[in-house]
This record gives structure tokens, C-alpha cells and sequence, in this order.
């Protein structure tokens, strides 16, 4: 077995049945009310809690989640999870994260020093939350994974950071400021990507509102479902592994996947790895923890393969196909 990480390895030819599933592309409206998530581009002013709230009523759902709580006066990227897809909610909120602010500097510092002291906090980060924080105060380590400077206008200087979610931007701008000499504060502040969510996919409330109102006038359910994702686009980033329709059911009282069950899988596996474990037709079976590696999945005949961390499909979409 050889190939580059991510290439498709097929351990069998099954084919999938067109009388059990859907594919997520084509589930109905309700179906992604359900199974679906909105990037809402939240305002400045309300907390996420009241967009979630308000994303609810507006599609006239029950149950919505969010993936990271943003500060009320910081806006951007905010993905609602809806209905069944706020099982996917902690693994939006452990993905890495994007934002877009502007440090404010107390006086003027050479632009060779500025450039010098924001490259040296890229890579490890030792954070203690402020004292205004949810959690626990304590020192935690993150990673800074770029800091890019857009513009730099006199004191303000506008710049880009990718970080490990749970980064204190706020107190990543003092601590600049503290290592410039001068001193600093964040003076705006705006989320542009969380996980596989960036700001070209979002919509604002009022346009979500108005895409609900225009598909019920006009009689057409794409109206609001093109803004409407299958929650199956949160696991983009991990290894997945494809069963047979015949091991579907099991999987989804809470089995653990055996090797017979697979059908195919990606290259660069890893034991312990977290994976995700996907039907023919791209559905989300669960999340699981890898108990093999590529290789040996691919070899074996017998033995466990991954065992569910959480069971995202219910049960009854496939028939049971054991005795």
C-alpha cells in the first residue's frame, strides 16, 4: 500500500443502496433544519447567545447551538448549528481560528521592532485569561499560527492572526505592547474564520430573514436552503472512513467499527487519531477514535477499527443486517 496522505484506499467494491439514506445535497429544507448549519456574520452589539436565539425563531426551529462565544462588541464569523448538528458544536469550538484587529500602540515604534516583536510571538503561546473571562484562570498554552500585518496607520496597526481557539486577542495585545516597551490595547476586533468557516460563506440575520420569508412567498425551499450547509461540512478536516450499508445500523446503537465493515478509507491514519466515520453516500455516521492505522485497516480482516467518541446518525435510516 503506498500513496501521499489523504488518497482513497478501497478495501472493498461495495456499492450503496438508493433505498436506505440521502445524500446531504439533497436532503429537503427540513431535513437540513435538522442536519444543517447557517454562518451567520454576527453584529456588533448583540451577544452570540441572542443571535442563536434569534437564528430560532427566525427559521422556526427548537434547537440551535453556536461554535464560540463572541464578545458583543466583536462581530464576524458565527456558525449556528441546528437541530442534530449541535452535536458537532465542540468540535467547531476546538477548531483553529481567524480574526482581523486592531492593535492600538501608546506611542511610535519603529516599524523594524514592530515587525520584529509580532513575529516572535508566532508559534507557542502562555496565556492566563483575564480576570473577566468564563473559565478558570489559569495558565494555558496556545498557538499563534501567523500574525500579518494589513496596514499600519500611525499607532493602529491593522493586522491579521490565525490562532488555536480559546486565544485571548485582547491580552495578546498587551502582551505586545509589553515586549514593544511602549505599551497597547485591541481597539477592534472581528472573527473571519472558524474551522472551515470563513466570511464568504456567511449572511447576515436581516438576509436570512428575508431568504425565509421569500422561499415561503415564492413557493421555493432553495431559496433558503443555498444558505443552509449539511452539518457533514464541520468534519472537512479529519480522516474519514467509509462503511458498508450493511454496518451502518450497528454503528449507530453504538457498535464499535470492525474491520469487515469498511469499504474504504483515507491514507495517513494514525492510532488514537479522531475520525470520521462516513456512509457511501457521504452521510455522518460518528466521530470516532482511530484504534488502527491506515496501513493496518487496510490489511485487516478481523479486529477493531475505531470506536465512537459520538454517534451522529439516528438509528433506523439503515436496516439491520444482523442476525
Amino acid at each position: 500500500m503506498k500513496g501521499s496522505n489523504g488518497e482513497v484506499l478501497f478495501k472493498s467494491k461495495d456499492k450503496t443502496s438508493s433505498r436506505y439514506g440521502k445524500r446531504p445535497e439533497e436532503r429537503s429544507l427540513n431535513e437540513l433544519l435538522q442536519k444543517g448549519i447557517v454562518n451567520i456574520d454576527k453584529p456588533r452589539g448583540p451577544t452570540s447567545h441572542e443571535v442563536t436565539s434569534w437564528v430560532k425563531k427566525i427559521l422556526g426551529i427548537s434547537k440551535a447551538g453556536h461554535s464560540g462565544t463572541l464578545d458583543p462588541n466583536v462581530s464576524g464569523v458565527l456558525p449556528v448549528t441546528l437541530g442534530k448538528a449541535t452535536k458537532l458544536v465542540k468540535l467547531l469550538m476546538t477548531s483553529h481560528k481567524e480574526y482581523v484587529c486592531t492593535l492600538h500602540l501608546q506611542k511610535d515604534i519603529p516599524k523594524y521592532d514592530l515587525m520584529r516583536v509580532l513575529k516572535e510571538y508566532e508559534g507557542t503561546l502562555y496565556q492566563k485569561p483575564p480576570v473577566k473571562s468564563a473559565v478558570k484562570r489559569r495558565v494555558r498554552t496556545r498557538k499563534i499560527h501567523y500574525i500579518t500585518p494589513i496596514d499600519i496607520e500611525e499607532k493602529d496597526v491593522l493586522m491579521k492572526v490565525g490562532c488555536d481557539a480559546g486565544t485571548y486577542i485582547r491580552k495578546l495585545c498587551y502582551d505586545i505592547g509589553l515586549s514593544l516597551g511602549c505599551g497597547a490595547s485591541m481597539k477592534e476586533l472581528r472573527r473571519t474564520k472558524t474551522g472551515v468557516f470563513g466570511e464568504d460563506s456567511t449572511i447576515m440575520l436581516q438576509d436570512l430573514l428575508d431568504a425565509k420569508i421569500f422561499s415561503i412567498e415564492e413557493n421555493d425551499e432553495n431559496i433558503l436552503k443555498k444558505y443552509i450547509f449539511p452539518y457533514e461540512i464541520v468534519l472537512d478536516p479529519l480522516k474519514k472512513i467509509w462503511i458498508k450499508d450493511t454496518a451502518v445500523e450497528a454503528l449507530c446503537q453504538g457498535s464499535m467499527l470492525t474491520a469487515p465493515g469498511v469499504s474504504k478509507l483515507q491514507n495517513g491514519i494514525s492510532k488514537g487519531d479522531t475520525v470520521a466515520i462516513m456512509t457511501l453516500k457521504n452521510e455522518a455516521v460518528s466521530i470516532s477514535e482511530a484504534k488502527m492505522s491506515s496501513e493496518e485497516i487496510f490489511q485487516k480482516e478481523t479486529d477493531i477499527v475505531a470506536k465512537p467518541f459520538s454517534v451522529l446518525m439516528e438509528t433506523g435510516v439503515y436496516p439491520r443486517m444482523w442476525n
